[in-house]
Parts: C-alpha cells; structure tokens; sequence
C-alpha cells in the first residue's frame, strides 16, 4: 500500500494530535502478495507485469490477426506504432539489415513504456521498471541476444575479437584496452542499460509519492493549506513529467539495444 494512501487511512495531517510525516521510502516499492499459487507469491509489479505483457500482445495481436488492404483504426494504430520503430530506430541505426529484428525492438519499446505508464494508471498507479528485477531481466535478454548475434556473426575467436580488440592501435597499449573492452562490453553495458531505467522509474516515483503524501499532510483547516495546495500542484507537474520521461526511457532502452545488435552486426571497429 503507497504512502499517501496509509496517510489518508490514518487521517494523518500537521496537527498538534496528528502524526509525523512518514517521509516515503523503500516501503513505497514493498508490496504485500496479492494472492499465491503454491509456494509462489504474486505481489502488485509481478501482476501489472503480466498484465502489460497481456495488453502488448493482445493488442498487436489484434490489430494483425486479419490485416486488411485499407486498415481499421486498430490495424492503423499498430502499424504506426510499428512504423515508427522500424523506420525511426532499426532503420536508422542498423540499416536494412535491421528489418528482422523490428518484432523484437517493437516488442521492447511497447512492453517497457506500457510498464513505465502504468505509474499513472488509477488503482495501479506504480511503475513496474521501478523494481530492479524487470530492468533486470529485459536487459539480460537484450545482452543473450547481443551475445548471440556477435558470436553467430564472427565465429567464436572472431567474436571474442570482436568485443575486446580494437583495430589500428599500437601494440603497447592493446592488453591495457582488451581488458577496457572486455570489462565495458560485459558488464557495464548491460549494467548501465538496466541501472538508466530503473533509476529514471524509481526517482520519478518517489518524487510524485513524497509530493503526494505532503498535500496530504499539510492539507488542514489552518495555513499549512497553502502549502498543501503548492504541493499538489508540484505532484501534478511532475506526474505530467513523468510521462514525457516514461516514453523517453522507452525510446532509450530500444535505442540502445539497436545500437548493441548493429554493434554485433558490423565487420570491424
């Protein structure tokens, strides 16, 4: 249960026989189970999780079942969201080479925005890619996928080669940047591709909970109102924010898995 909620339950306002404010913080992203299967517990991100996989798939689904000549407005919206990724990210970046990876980024970019705006959806109202584990778990398909197309693109010694050897430096200074490229294209790339947009969901959460909570709490009879009242307008910016950035983490994290799969398809660097 978030924190404004619990502060609204408990009547908590900045009375003299009111409470302290419980300033938001990891328990915001703790959530109880909703309901178990086994020895398994579902908790709220794991169920909004599936439910955007769900609309993501339902929706392409359904917009591509039965494709028509001149399309309805369903088949018409999913190949504009379709068009945008191929011709503005797999296009650009990988070229015609990148045609084949379209369903793949497609899948990415709309699984992780729909994930990203379920932060304000009503009765949802939590951004799934602010739990570490879905950044996580995307960022490991992107780099297995990376990792596979490097190696079935260059071979074994060429692949290794590939990720750690860069061409036309001198001899001296080639362990010290084998180690360097072995090291970024490891670890930190899909390190820093998960961290982006978990921290992105993860801040912008906390900032639109603390503001929320504190309208709550200075909303009383006395002055404190118009403080209440400055919160609430700084919880509705940042909310209306929060989308632009929710769309750009999803752009970004598409963006750069195109730039890792163009990386394992080109010749040399």
């Amino acid at each position: 249960m978030s924190t404004p909620t619990l502060l609204a339950e408990s009547g908590c306002h900045i009375t003299p026989s009111g409470c302290g404010f419980p300033a938001p913080g990891l328990n915001s992203f703790n959530f109880k189970p909703i309901f178990s299967i086994g020895s398994f517990d579902f908790t709220k991100p794991m169920l909004l999780a599936i439910i955007c996989m769900v609309i993501v798939v339902g929706f392409f689904w359904a917009a591509f079942a039965k494709p028509k000549l001149v399309p309805g407005k369903l088949q018409l919206i999913g190949e504009i969201g379709y068009t945008f990724i191929s011709r503005g990210i797999a296009r650009e970046v990988i070229g015609k080479k990148g045609d084949k990876y379209v369903p793949f980024l497609t899948s990415i970019f709309f699984f992780v925005w729909i994930m990203n705006i379920m932060s304000i959806i009503p009765l949802a109202q939590f951004p799934v890619a602010s739990r570490f584990a879905y950044p996580v778990a995307l960022t490991l398909l992107v780099w297995i996928t990376y990792m596979y197309l490097t190696f079935k693109t260059h071979g074994f010694v060429g692949g290794w080669k590939h990720l750690t050897v860069l061409e036309g430096l001198p001899g001296w200074i080639v362990p010290l940047v084998v180690v360097i490229e072995f090291v970024t294209n490891i670890f930190l790339r899909p390190f820093t591709l998960a961290v982006r947009l978990w921290a992105n969901m993860f801040a912008g959460h906390m900032l639109i909970v603390m503001f929320s909570a504190a309208s709550w709490y200075l909303l009383t009879p006395k002055i404190y109102a118009l403080f209440a009242g400055g919160s609430f307008i700084l919880a509705a910016g940042m909310t209306a924010f929060e989308v632009l950035i929710q769309f750009l983490q999803a752009y970004i994290f598409t963006l750069l898995t195109s730039l890792y799969i163009s990386g394992a398809l080109e010749e040399g660097h």
